[in-house]
């Protein structure tokens, strides 16, 4: 395994839901990103440059800047080819559109030039990972033409009656704190999952967080070592349940459940169906099965639709609680 820069992901203690949205993700991109809202100094930004160690390489034809896959050119052995790991791109808050999509010279074309666009961060984030952070203080407009790209596959830019597209897949983490503000509702359910992380209250917990971080600060080449083993397996097991996912098969009955409980729920769309079940085969290929048990549902149907219930502020209940209250009675109660 390469060495590691950022804090060894299997180091993280204390936050098992947002690691474990982050990893189904990698397994399936289509789930669609996540969402990752919490306390300030609860560790989103750590474990998600954490995240990074764990991808894997991937093959493109070299200083190409869309990092194009050779598999899908016609004439691939005309290029020269490289093996990169995954990119992962970090959008700084105060980035301008142009910065984000790339940028048209209109002098160059208008000259015949053919330098005419100067690519932005969606194109180097194109087949990897883009990561907001503080994402909910992002200008709307900005959200969502990143979550327009990073749904369709495509960027494409415009300028005075010039248009130039190119690929721009990739999964989409945004993180930030609820105190700052909330996203829209309209833009909060295009996210496929959303974690809610808070402050670690077990003062156990919290003294081995503590000593974990002064020992990696003492000598981090150590403290990579420590780990290279436990991160190695995170690593080989997305690997095995990326290529085992094609093969994962849900219940018709499981199914129907998860679209009753949306539908109770009152959820607008398929969106949240869609994704409680994607999650559901990730997860189950993740633990190296080709069958969705009740487990799977159970742990992740809340990152997956929490998020897109209707806020009552007379609702004493949480929205994840409503989620898992629902989930008992019609996945378990019902068939007592």
């Amino acid at each position: 395994m390469k060495a590691l820069k950022n804090f060894p992901f299997a180091a993280i203690l204390g936050q098992e839901e947002m690691k474990l949205a982050l990893q189904l993700n990698v397994i399936d991109p289509k789930i669609g990103g996540v969402m990752i809202m919490g306390d300030r100094g609860t560790g989103k930004s750590t474990t998600i440059r954490a995240l990074a160690d764990l991808l894997p390489e991937i093959k493109v034809v070299k200083n190409d800047p869309f990092n194009a896959d050779p598999s899908l050119l016609q004439n691939p052995d005309e290029y020269e080819i490289e093996s990169i790991q995954i990119p992962m791109v970090e959008l700084p808050l105060g980035a301008t559109e142009d910065r984000v999509c790339g940028s048209i010279n209109l002098k160059e074309v208008l000259a015949g030039g053919t330098n005419s666009f100067e690519p932005g961060l969606l194109a180097r984030a194109n087949r990897g990972l883009l990561y907001v952070d503080e994402i909910n203080l992002l200008d709307d407009h900005l959200v969502d033409v990143l979550l327009d790209s990073a749904a369709s596959g495509w960027n494409t830019v415009e300028r005075e009656g010039i248009s130039i597209k190119h690929p721009a897949k990739f999964i989409l983490v945004g993180s930030g704190n609820p105190e700052e503000g909330e996203l829209r509702p309209q833009l909060l359910d295009r996210f496929g999952m959303h974690a809610e992380i808070r402050t670690i209250r077990e003062p156990e917990i919290r003294v081995r967080i503590v000593e974990e971080r002064i020992s990696f600060d003492k000598n981090p080449k150590a403290w990579f070592q420590k780990y290279s083993n436990q991160q190695l397996e995170i690593q080989e097991r997305l690997l095995t349940a990326q290529q085992l996912l094609p093969n994962v098969n849900i219940k018709e009955d499981y199914q129907f459940k998860i679209s009753r409980i949306c539908s109770e729920l009152g959820i607008e769309g398929l969106r949240g169906d869609l994704v409680a079940i994607r999650a559901a085969k990730a997860l189950a290929a993740f633990e190296k099965r080709t069958e969705v048990e009740l487990k799977d549902i159970q742990r992740t149907i809340s990152l997956c639709l929490r998020h897109r219930l209707r806020k009552d502020p007379m609702e004493s209940l949480g929205s994840g609680e409503k989620v898992e209250n629902l989930f008992e009675k019609i996945f378990i109660n019902e068939n007592i």
